[in-house]
């Protein structure tokens, strides 16, 4: 019995959190103004007023900076608090570790070939 209170305990936050949720966006519903226009149901994008038809090439550059960062951010995020508490989790963590490691690297040495990581 004692373990199925703890799923009860779990049941009933996640039922406190939908229904809280579920209240703000009902109330949010009914309180917000409903004065439909044409103005409103244009695209907005930064201000700008839309021109032309909706589709534009962006460069592809773009993508390796974002991929580059995720590369960079992941490795922190994950690795700070690891080394924090590695002498206490012991080799088998460190075997985790050196996993993670080898597919960050991957992405490292592929944005390393297509020489994004170059200065010139």
């Amino acid at each position: 019995m004692e373990g199925l209170e703890n799923y009860l305990v779990v049941a009933a936050v996640i039922t406190a959190g939908v229904l809280l949720f579920a209240g703000g966006m009902g109330a949010a519903r009914a309180l917000r103004p409903r004065v439909p226009s044409a103005e409103k149901v244009l695209t907005y994008e930064s201000g700008v007023d839309p021109v032309g038809h909706g589709w534009a090439q962006s460069q592809i550059r773009y993508y390796l900076y974002a991929f580059l960062y995720l590369i960079f951010a992941v490795d922190a995020v994950y690795l700070f608090p690891w080394v924090t508490v590695v002498a206490q989790l012991g080799w088998a963590t460190i075997a985790e570790m050196g996993v993670f490691i080898g597919i960050i690297a991957v992405g490292l040495i592929h944005a390393i070939r297509r020489g994004v990581l170059r200065w010139t």
